[in-house]
């Protein structure tokens, strides 16, 4: 057995690249969840809405996105509280302030209409997913279990974008379980993810890490590969692809998936890690 081999049935791929780390800790992973489930709402929203702009603004200026929506939060009453909310929560999630993200993203939540399941659902998820970033995978579970009743609630109201919502809900459930050592219940929560958002690449990533950690490799293959058709540049699904084909013994197609990933980025971490599992390969 390689040592390369050795290496990643004790550990699996690197922390700081493992696709589904035990606790996603790292910034750049977060506000990529954070962009994906705001715009899963933001897109049945009018564009001139208020919330749409400012929420637009997050992704150009967080900061000034920030201190607007603070503004537009301390004259607001009722329910337009629960929009400034999230607006100031997403902000603060792009500016990597986690723990305020939560809090400002429950007081949205609670600010938001019993009867307005889909906006309730979504704000409760990004609050568990703030929860995530900041390492608390107990905490982030409790939240979205309460945002996926909503979710699931908010199926009835035929609203635009509930299966979005839902679906991100789940990849943050699985993330969540599998820091728990809940790893058959984070199974589930990706069969919910994937069918919920069948054309998300970050599903099926997930999906196949997981496969590939509990040894059923073939189906992490099948997986994987699905990944790639949905996502083909994706510095990760290139190195997971390379684990699945190193712990299967292809070890041509191994080196192929981690040369890859160099080639598109030879600076990137993500090169650094292929590098290495590359020299791990070849070594005697």
């Amino acid at each position: 057995m390689t040592p390369l081999i050795v290496l990643l049935l004790q550990v699996g791929p690197m922390p700081t690249t493992e696709p589904i780390s035990p606790i996603p800790d790292e910034l750049y992973e977060q506000r990529e969840r954070t962009r994906a489930r705001q715009n899963a709402y933001v897109e049945v929203l009018p564009p001139t809405s208020r919330l749409a702009q400012c929420l637009t603004r997050t992704r150009q200026d967080p900061g000034g996105a920030a201190s607007e929506a603070e503004a537009w939060l301390a004259a607001a009453s009722g329910g337009e509280r629960g929009d400034a909310a999230q607006c100031l929560g997403v902000a603060q999630a792009q500016l990597g302030q986690q723990g305020e993200a939560a809090e400002t993203f429950l007081l949205a939540r609670d600010a938001t209409p019993g009867a307005d399941h889909r906006a309730r659902a979504l704000r409760g998820g990004l609050a568990g997913g703030a929860l995530l970033a900041q390492g608390d995978p107990a905490g982030a579970l409790a939240l979205l279990d309460a945002a996926r009743v909503d979710a699931q609630a908010a199926g009835g109201e035929g609203a635009a974008g509930q299966d979005a919502i839902l679906g991100q809900i789940a990849i943050d459930r699985a993330i969540a379980l599998v820091a728990l050592d809940r790893v058959d219940e984070a199974g589930a929560a990706l069969d919910t993810a994937r069918a919920a958002l069948p054309e998300n690449a970050q599903a099926w990533l997930l999906s196949a890490t997981l496969s590939r950690r509990i040894g059923n490799l073939d189906e992490a293959q099948a997986r994987i590969e699905r990944a790639a058709i949905l996502a083909p540049l994706d510095a990760a699904v290139g190195l997971e692809a390379g684990v699945i084909a190193a712990m299967s013994g292809r070890d041509d197609a191994a080196r192929k998936s981690w040369r890859s990933v160099i080639d598109a980025a030879p600076s990137s971490e993500a090169a650094a890690t292929a590098q290495t599992y590359l020299d791990q390969l070849d070594t005697p």
